[in-house]
């Protein structure tokens, strides 16, 4: 699933991250997702997004790259690194076992899957496209 959204600033001093995370949870929200909790945070990991669509909860790990602009031909736009490469096997563990500690500790007893967002923010257009790459794990 790809769409566009229009970015309001982006500079080089503000958070990429951060800023890609508020517009993956916007991105949800525009699917039908109910965006339930933000940066859910324990000691040996963090989970981004955690949402819910019908009866499957979606933890989501939100990845983003910014880029000067749509046309920029560089390293990130000839296809050589895109924000889901970010994934690794490593990080797939830690947001394992914190998801497990989220559904112990919420009782949770619904479907679940780990969902991937990657966010290609496009400094002078002040735009984002948005990747979903579902149940990533």
């Amino acid at each position: 699933m790809l769409a566009c959204f229009h970015v309001k600033t982006v500079s080089k001093t503000t958070h990429i991250g951060n800023i890609g995370e508020t517009i993956a949870a916007e991105f949800l929200r525009s699917k039908g997702y109910q965006v339930c909790v933000r940066n859910y945070r324990k000691p040996w990991g963090e989970i981004d997004i955690i949402a819910r669509k019908g009866d499957v909860m979606h933890f989501v790990e939100v990845k983003t790259i910014s880029r000067e602009n749509k046309n920029d031909v560089s390293r990130e736009s000839d296809g050589a690194f895109r924000a889901e490469d970010q994934m690794h096997p490593e990080k797939i563990a830690r947001l394992q076992r914190t998801i497990q500690t989220y559904n112990a500790a919420h009782a949770l007893e619904d479907d679940w899957q780990l969902d991937l967002i990657a966010v290609t923010l496009f400094v002078t257009d002040k735009r984002a496209e948005c990747l979903l790459l579902e149940n990533v794990l």
